[in-house]
């Protein structure tokens, strides 16, 4: 692939300073796509030294040559898109219609959002006699994940530029070459030199090497909650600000009053989005006490329904998993619900039927799953579900908020007014009742280890600047 060797800094491709290399693979074949070269700390110096000097004319832009820079990327994304798909699906292994309309989708739709939110976003205001600011924070080291790729990319990097930032990009590199083509995205769109930098490489070596950087202002990351902590205690000693998307193991509560069918088939589609590689996918799905048997057995056909294969057939509804060692941890944690006896009601060990290569699992429902189990309390981040049974409403929500995380639930009700009730008792940051559309307006984050911080719209925009108050501004 074209540039996969090099870095992009200060508007060039330049190659690295070590010669480490990294094979990127595809998940389905198993075989080998192309070779990335893996940064060292001398290239973190390097790309961070440029978007540092490039900070101080970036930050003096206007709203209105930010926002047609925005626009200009925009147009380039657009006819762009379909080799982002092709190519995220090959190195992700999503299926193809799900890279088109959601993988890439979901990059534009943050971009479209981002757009709209700069147009009439509030940098100056007035309070009595002061004046409060909003300006950009500086330099933005940007570090993310391999399971949405674009979505997580787009949504740091467009309020970043919408906030007069200047940015080093680390994405993840599992999945690595849908950033080096969105690069050649915002260099045709003309974003200036040393405003936007790349540089692959892992976190061990470039993230430390970001967070620990003097120059840098503040570090967005999305990923694991290990890797979230590991970048808190790297920050710490420069004292820059630290945005954490981590980890979920989020609750969907299927209330007595819900159409039970149609929530049970939707929960568990919904847990299998992406082959289960969500941070926020509704993992454990807590049904009534009365009504359990139905519900596994609902949960089981939709299941069966699932069509695991190549990402490119056109009836696959499940790909493989990123990789062996995803693969292998997912198959682990399978066996660990076996190991505590939980019930298997579908799915289980191996690869489905007919798959003799690829990482793919089987759709798994597990049943009879008691809180205390693994299963129902570490992220798993496959294709496997949880059902828990609950006595009643004041038990299900004690069960949706005993974990450790706190990105997301989900309710199912034929009450609206129910429901509402419920998610104002819920201990995490974003709530969906009743499957809603997405929402790139809405707020995204997390309480307790899924994070801090929020990003997404005007929120997403307020993470990228400092605030400075004047006070006497008017004698």
């Amino acid at each position: 692939m074209r540039n996969a060797l090099n870095f992009y800094i200060d508007g060039q491709w330049v190659p690295p300073h070590g010669d480490a290399r990294l094979a990127v693979v595809d998940p389905a074949t198993e075989k080998h796509l192309t070779d990335i070269s893996m940064g060292t700390a001398e290239d973190v110096d390097r790309a961070v030294a440029a978007a540092y000097k490039a900070f101080p004319a970036y930050s003096a832009t206007s709203r209105e040559e930010r926002s047609a820079l925005l626009l200009r990327i925009l147009e380039v994304y657009k006819r762009r898109s379909e080799e982002l798909a092709k190519l995220i699906s090959r190195e992700v292994g999503s299926p193809l219609k799900l890279s088109r309309e959601w993988q890439v989708g979901l990059g534009q739709r943050h971009l479209e959002e981002m757009i709209r939110v700069l147009a009439s976003y509030s940098f100056h205001e007035r309070r009595g006699k002061s004046l409060v600011i909003r300006e950009p924070i500086g330099v933005a080291a940007l570090i993310s994940p391999w399971n949405w790729p674009l979505n997580q990319i787009m949504c740091k990097v467009a309020p970043a530029l919408a906030a007069g930032c200047t940015i080093v990009l680390k994405p993840s590199e599992v999945a690595p070459l849908n950033a080096i083509v969105l690069t050649e995205i915002l260099a045709e769109a003309g974003v200036p030199d040393g405003v936007f930098n790349l540089i692959n490489g892992d976190g061990p070596e470039v993230g430390r090497a970001l967070c620990r950087h003097a120059d840098v202002s503040m570090v967005s990351i999305t990923g694991s909650t290990r890797a979230g902590i590991d970048v808190a205690q790297t920050a710490a000693p420069t004292v820059k600000r630290v945005h954490q998307e981590l980890g979920g193991k989020s609750a969907n509560i299927i209330l007595s009053d819900a159409d039970l069918t149609s929530a049970v088939t939707r929960g568990v589609d919904a847990c299998f989005d992406n082959s289960g590689q969500s941070c926020n996918a509704p993992t454990r799905m807590l049904v009534p006490q009365s009504r359990y048997e139905e519900a596994l057995e609902i949960a089981r056909r939709a299941a069966e329904a699932h069509r695991v294969g190549a990402p490119e057939a056109p009836d696959t509804t499940l790909g493989p998993l990123i990789n062996k060692l995803q693969y292998q941890r997912v198959q682990e944690m399978i066996n660990v619900g076996l190991e505590e006896g939980a019930q298997l009601v579908t799915g289980g060990l191996g690869r489905p039927e007919g798959l003799l290569g690829g990482y793919y699992v089987k759709p798994t429902i597990f049943g009879e799953v008691t809180p205390e189990m693994r299963i129902a309390r570490e992220e798993i981040f496959g294709p496997v579900l949880v059902v828990l049974p609950y006595q009643d409403e004041a038990h299900a929500i004690t069960l949706a908020n005993d974990s450790e995380f706190g990105l997301a639930a989900y309710i199912q009700s034929g009450n609206i007014e129910r429901a509402r009730q419920v998610a104002l008792q819920l201990q995490v940051g974003n709530v969906y009742i009743n499957d809603p559309d997405w929402d790139a307006s809405a707020p995204f984050g997390g309480y307790k280890r899924s994070g801090n911080g929020r990003e997404y719209a005007e929120w997403g925009l307020d993470a990228y600047l400092e605030i400075k108050g004047i006070s006497g501004y008017e004698p």
